[in-house]
């Protein structure tokens, strides 16, 4: 059986999903969050999508991909439907977006330098630590960086990495 790939023929949520390579709920999320318009239903009730909304939701995952969220994409496309350019704010966004990676960039480098030495002193500590004993490196860490305890760890973030893409879908 044949199926109809007709660039004009109207897509079900399902082959818009799996043509785009995302779920029918991420379809449903931006729909709610209007960067892709609301799909007209069928007369049995199903979710029926133009040909163009494949072009979208590509835009949309690229435009995901490099930083933006489905925040400013919202408010970048209704500055489109209301007939304004909005090229220079796209700009602006993704030289903050830029920024914000080089001063995260920035963190995680310091960081490594940090865990790096930490590491290198706590091969110390185990190598005077007789097997089987406490070498308490946890503590041994907490007295000697005392401020530590108050700034969050960038490799916190990454472990919470995949929950926040989700979040973007």
């Amino acid at each position: 059986m044949r199926r109809n790939t007709s660039t004009t023929r109207p897509l079900y949520s399902g082959e818009l999903a799996r043509l785009a390579g995302v779920s029918t709920d991420t379809l449903r999320y931006y729909e709610r969050c209007r960067v892709l318009p609301a799909a007209p239903r069928s007369a049995s009730g199903y979710r029926v999508f133009p040909q163009e909304a494949l072009v979208r939701v590509h835009l949309i995952r690229s435009a995901l991909s490099i930083g933006f969220s489905v925040s400013d994409l919202a408010g970048i496309f209704c500055e489109r439907e209301r007939g304004a350019a909005p090229c220079r704010r796209v700009r602006e966004l993704a030289s903050q977006k830029l920024a914000a990676l080089e001063s995260r960039l920035k963190d995680l480098q310091s960081w490594r330098r940090e865990l790096r030495a930490t590491l290198a002193e706590w091969d110390r500590l185990l190598a005077k630590t007789p097997r089987g004993e406490e070498a308490r490196l946890l503590e041994a860490f907490a007295s000697t960086h005392p401020k530590s305890h108050t700034r969050r760890s960038p490799l916190g973030s990454l472990a919470r990495g995949k929950q926040g893409r989700e979040k973007q879908q």
